[in-house]
């Protein structure tokens, strides 16, 4: 028996007027089985955090952060940079004139500008807009354009190998590392809407003949894409999943007899580009279900007027 734990990174959004990303992607196979499945809402962000995945992934894979994390230790994580003794990591990222994250040209320059401006440190462009930084602290103020991540806690080792996290390089690897899972990065795994699904599902599938008893699956996609405010990009990243993802998942424990559930991390809003802390809808499926709502879908407004349960408390084990 496995258990699969689908991650749409910042699918989720605030409910408006109009249709949510959720409500106007065209999804078949996750309206299936949330006909068939148990729908829920979770907290995946505790009070007083920012609303993010380095907040919000943790409580998915059991364990509720108290105190923001480390970043740049996040993101050292997912690349195997290890700060020598008495060094640090910081998250740097570069931020456009209007707010929104800048393409990879502008990505480029900004790491030529930090490696001018900080002579003495190590500085490696992670992708997009994300930089890292490896030095002795304290930090020396940044350029315009470039802002640094506060630096904070570690999360403790609560997983084992048991579990394997899939993703591409990025916070999500890096908290699967620092958390104690183990962790997998398909060769075409990207965290971008381009990203290879199918890798990822090959991926999904060999740790589950390998004994894997949970496993969890995380596509940045949805999120990289309401950054941007890109509402159309951010509906086309999740009828990708849809349909080149979702099928072979659920496939995937229908052989082991398992559960699959799909559930943002936290929303992302494609109007403004920023995250949103907001309870999440989920859904838990199983080959076994009797469900039969014909109206079921996953989505904010579909969940709305059920009781909001921590993450932790239900997805913990």
């Amino acid at each position: 028996m496995v258990d699969v734990l689908l991650i749409l990174d910042g699918a989720s959004e605030p409910v408006g007027a109009g249709p949510t990303s959720l409500e106007r992607a065209g999804t078949p196979v996750l309206d299936r089985l949330a006909r068939e499945g148990r729908l829920a809402r979770l907290r995946t962000v505790a009070p007083g955090l920012p609303a993010g995945s380095e907040s919000a992934i943790p409580a998915l894979l059991g364990w509720t952060p108290e105190a923001p994390l480390d970043r740049g230790a996040v993101e050292a994580a997912a690349r195997g940079v290890a700060p020598a003794r008495g060094e640090r990591a910081w998250r740097v990222d570069s931020v456009g004139p209007d707010g929104r994250r800048p393409g990879a040209g502008a990505a480029a320059e900004a790491a030529r500008r930090l490696r001018r401006h900080l002579p003495r440190h190590r500085v490696l462009p992670l992708g997009g807009h994300r930089l890292l930084v490896c030095g002795r602290g304290p930090l020396p103020d940044l350029p315009p354009g470039l802002r640094a991540w506060p630096e904070g806690a570690l999360p403790p080792r609560v997983l084992d190998e048991s579990t394997t996290v899939i993703a591409a390089e990025g916070g999500a690897a890096g908290l699967g590392h620092l958390l104690g899972a183990r962790v997998v990065v398909p060769a075409g795994a990207t965290g971008r809407p381009d990203t290879d699904l199918a890798g990822k599902a090959a991926a999904a599938a060999r740790a589950t003949g390998e004994g894997a008893a949970r496993v969890v699956v995380h596509v940045g996609g949805p999120d990289e894409a309401a950054h941007q405010r890109d509402a159309e990009a951010k509906v086309a990243a999740i009828e990708r999943v849809d349909r080149e993802l979702l099928p072979q998942l659920a496939r995937l424990v229908q052989v082991y007899a398992g559960t699959l559930r799909v559930c943002p991390d936290h929303g992302c809003d494609p109007r403004t580009g920023e995250h949103d802390p907001a309870p999440v809808p989920s859904v838990l499926w199983s080959p076994a279900a009797r469900g039969d709502d014909a109206g079921a879908r996953l989505s904010e407004r579909a969940v709305a007027s059920l009781p909001v349960h921590d993450a932790t408390e239900v997805l913990a084990g």
